[in-house]
């Protein structure tokens, strides 16, 4: 199938240090460009794939699942490894949730995260009935582009396969039972008028991590995808001054914009 207009995968060969940007569920690359744009317009070495099923048409996410999803994001960052001395995983929704197992799971090999609006959780009642409700209705409404910034729109599905919200749902609780072994410093950015992630979990990663260095900002003029949205700037300047603080060749000025840590 021929990929949406925005969805391509991309790379971008820079310094030492590398960035893996995760975009989200039903989305495409196409949601979180303007953040990987950014980070490799300032020299970082920068990876945003394409995530199995997504930025075609629904029927093809109906096939795939977090197995497939995580394996691709986990591909990329073996493959930075063998180019740089530090990476940082980054993510949208439940991108967000594959950049915090990335760390879980890699350890060390992860010198920080970065997440706006990540997904913890199905919630409400049509969650439970989905181990059921998934063999007889095909899809419910899509979950794209809400954003507040008029004129701005995420390419994204317009129906949500069941197939695969089940395998979400699966993988939030698994991230869930992982997010003690996320240790890095972490920089979480959430929006309080998300009409897609609740709050909440924002609040149970930030309980749930081990992390001791954590950065938590409010995107006061945005909702879920805030990277296309009226605080997409502060996103990047944050996300690029959390860098420059943590990483080893770090310019000393640029570390100091935008982040408070809290221990």
């Amino acid at each position: 199938m021929p990929l949406l207009p925005g969805a391509e995968p991309f790379r971008h060969v820079g310094g030492e240090v590398g960035v893996l940007v995760c975009h989200g569920f039903t989305g495409s690359p196409q949601s979180v460009r303007p953040w990987a744009d950014y980070l490799a317009e300032r020299g970082l070495t920068v990876s945003l794939p394409l995530l199995p099923g997504h930025g075609t048409r629904w029927q093809d996410l109906q096939l795939t699942g977090w197995q497939d999803w995580y394996a691709e994001v986990d591909r990329e960052l073996r493959s930075l490894r063998e180019h740089c001395s530090e990476i940082f995983v980054c993510g949208l929704s439940m991108g967000g949730a594959l950049a915090l197992r990335l760390a879980a799971l890699h350890g060390d090999a992860v010198r920080g995260v970065v997440v706006v609006n990540p997904g913890n959780k199905v919630h409400g009642l049509a969650a439970k009935a989905l181990p059921v409700a998934r063999h007889l209705v095909r899809t419910t409404k899509g979950i794209a582009s809400d954003i507040a910034k008029p004129g701005a729109a995420e390419i994204g599905y317009g129906r949500v396969p069941l197939h695969a919200a089940h395998s979400l749902r699966r993988f939030f609780r698994l991230v869930d039972s992982e997010l003690p072994q996320v240790t890095q410093p972490l920089l979480l950015l959430h929006s309080p008028d998300d009409r897609v992630v609740p709050a909440a979990d924002s609040a149970r990663i930030l309980a749930r991590v081990s992390s001791r260095d954590v950065t938590e900002r409010l995107l006061e003029r945005s909702r879920h995808v805030a990277t296309l949205d009226h605080d997409a700037e502060l996103i990047f300047k944050d996300t690029y001054a959390f860098i420059n603080r943590l990483s080893a060749g770090a310019d000393a000025h640029a570390g100091k914009e935008g982040t408070a840590t809290r221990g």
